[in-house]
């Protein structure tokens, strides 16, 4: 079977971010120097293209247990913390020896959630970014484990490889693992498993097929990184998974010639800023709607008004990001509120004109102003 990959090579000055994944950079509970090294070679002839590169490195885990001469990973999370911020140090260094060899800077940036779901810390965190990338600066960028609680965690780097690649606007994500690519069933269980070289419409056969197949030493398995490829797919933004363990597949995807899954993004990008809604923010709370107001908002476009709203879940004060969903319990998107969900409980289900009378004022007609809300339900499975 022919599951090389014919696809037009990335244009000089493109932006990719390359996530490697814990099953290709460690071996036996330790880094796999030699697969760091190759990587980096990688790395820098993309660099000789005009390309830039932002790398987003699992790792430190790994590291930390071979410091420690610990025959597995410990499963209480002050522990696993602990050891990761062990091995973080010993992951950047790893890298930068790798990259010296052909001139390269490396800087460590390391993040949790809640810098990206605060609006000014994201920026933040893109500004600097970006000055790194204009000094030729390799950002190598991975979750702040020491100080992340569950709340603020992104729970596997193929999500903060995809929320990266969200917050710099770049062309691609390039998703390293050790399978290689999306099948159709197990590769490592059935032999007869098909590589999907190319996948075109994201939805939940989709993630039904990818499974969860996560390494001893990794928290993302298969399912992880087709959740990472709908986001990304969603805002406009292709996504490769293909294995980092291959000689050369760094070059050979810039070059279009390679092995692999390819996810076909939308047609057109969304804007930054929606993006940062929609698929960064986490929800505060629940906004039910009927199916009126399914319609105006999902198939027309329109802002969510107070006369379709029939309930409201969890407390959430204004300008708070609320998922709304509909009465069968299938989220339909992600929106900033205009009203908290004590004002909501007052004025839902009423028209417009009445809310300065349930309130005593009225800041919006809008609950949620259609700026301000992004879909990310499968439009064809809504029912």
């Amino acid at each position: 079977m022919d599951t090389t990959n014919q696809l037009t090579p990335l244009a000089a000055g493109k932006r990719i971010v390359v996530k490697v994944g814990s099953g290709v950079l460690t071996r036996k509970n330790s880094l796999n120097l030699d697969i760091i090294n190759a990587i980096a070679n990688q790395i820098c002839a993309l660099h000789d293209k005009g390309l830039e590169v932002i790398l987003v490195s699992s790792g430190a885990m790994a590291a930390g247990v071979t410091k420690l001469g610990l025959k597995k990973r410990p499963s209480e999370t002050p522990k696993r913390q602990a050891v990761s911020a062990i091995g973080q140090a010993d992951l950047i260094r790893e890298w930068e020896k790798a990259l010296e060899h052909c001139g390269r800077k490396v800087a460590q940036i390391l993040l949790t959630r809640g810098d990206l779901c605060d609006r000014v810390r994201y920026l933040n965190a893109r500004n600097t970014i970006n000055t790194l990338l204009e000094w030729k600066v390799l950002p190598i960028i991975n979750e702040n484990d020491t100080v992340a609680v569950k709340s603020l965690q992104f729970g596997d780097n193929d999500n903060l490889g995809a929320m990266i690649t969200l917050l710099l606007g770049a062309d691609l994500m390039i998703n390293l693992t050790d399978i290689g690519g999306l099948y159709n069933k197990d590769p490592r269980v059935h032999d007869d498993a098909q590589l999907l070289k190319e996948v075109a419409t994201m939805g939940p056969e989709v993630e039904a097929m990818a499974g969860e197949i996560a390494g001893p030493l990794g928290t993302g398995g298969m399912g992880s990184k087709i959740s990472a490829a709908r986001k990304l797919t969603s805002a406009g933004i292709p996504m490769i998974i293909a294995c980092g363990l291959e000689k050369d597949i760094l070059v050979k995807i810039a070059a279009g010639d390679y092995t692999g899954t390819y996810f076909v993004p939308k047609a057109s990008k969304t804007p930054s800023r929606k993006n940062w809604i929609g698929l960064t923010l986490q929800p505060k709370g629940r906004i039910i709607v009927d199916k009126g107001a399914q319609k105006a908002v999902v198939a027309d476009g329109r802002s969510l008004l107070p006369s379709g709203i029939t309930r409201v879940q969890d407390y959430f004060e204004v300008g708070d990001p609320v998922e709304f969903m509909n009465e069968d319990g299938q989220v339909l998107g992600m929106g900033l509120s205009n009203y908290s969900a004590s004002d909501i409980l007052k004025i839902m289900g009423c028209r417009t004109s009445q809310i300065k009378d349930r309130l005593g004022f009225r800041s919006y007609d809008e609950v949620i102003h259609r700026d301000n809300l992004v879909i990310t339900a499968y439009t064809d499975t809504l029912t």
